[in-house]
Formats: structure tokens, sequence, C-alpha cells
């Protein structure tokens, strides 16, 4: 979704790794569709580090040529890696050096989150098997 001339919504960039398959990005479209879908005020970006277009400075090149001055990063990634933790802030420092007055916030990383982290429990124990082995320890006194 295109923001209309002279209307500077918030922008949010949902930032992943890449692959070499393309079918590997639908999840993060999807993410992103659900959250345009719940925010329709907010512009909604995908972009990659690598191997898929459009990279983070094409994107936010995008964002920019749209009228948008603040954007936020977030890194579909599970963990602070060397990616978040050296190169995604090199890409970000040539960002703003060539878009002067542009406010960038790079958000944590999403597996950094509480509240995904507890989501993400919940369903392991779900998709978890029953522990209803004859002789589990863990089923010792309770009865089917």
């Amino acid at each position: 979704m295109t923001a209309s001339p002279g209307i500077r919504r918030s922008a949010l960039l949902l930032f992943a790794h890449g692959a070499r398959d393309p079918e590997w990005a639908a999840p993060f479209r999807d993410i992103a569709g659900l959250v345009e879908g719940m925010r329709p005020d907010l512009a909604v970006r995908l972009s990659f580090l690598e191997f898929q277009q459009p990279a983070l400075p094409e994107a936010i090149d995008g964002l920019v040529a749209e009228g948008h001055r603040e954007i936020r990063v977030a890194p579909l990634f599970m963990a602070q890696g060397g990616h978040l933790k050296k190169d995604v802030p090199v890409l970000l420092e040539g960002i703003r050096a060539s878009h002067p007055g542009l406010r960038i916030e790079l958000l944590q990383a999403i597996g950094d989150a509480p509240e995904l982290r507890l989501a993400i429990a919940h369903w392991l124990v779900r998709a978890a098997p029953p522990s209803s082995i004859a002789g589990d320890p863990s089923t010792s006194g309770q009865t089917a």
C-alpha cells in the first residue's frame, strides 16, 4: 500500500534474513499483511538482509520517497546475533548518512520479546506429545 502524496503515516519495516528459496519469505509476507490489516494507518514493508529483495537500504529509500521521516525497523530474527549486533548498525549508519533528518529506530529481535517467547512456549507445549507412556515418571499417579 502506498501513502498518498503529502500524507506522512508511520512506517514499520519488517526485516528478515532472506533465503535463496523464494517460498521461504511467505510467512513474513503474511505477517506484513496481517500487521497492515490491523493497522491501516501504518505503512508496512518487508525487506531482507540478503538473497531477496528489497534490501534494507532500498526499502528505506522507498519509504523516504513516500514522505516518511520516522521508520521503525523490526528484525524478524530470533536473537541478537552477529547480523543485528554488527552488520545492521553499519547498514543503518550508511542509510542515515544518505537521509539527513530521517529517524530510524531498530527494534529488538522478535525472539527477545517476552510475549513472543511465551507464545512460542505455549505452542510447543501444545505440540509436544502427551506423556502417557506406561512407566513414565511424569505420569505416575495419573489415570487415563
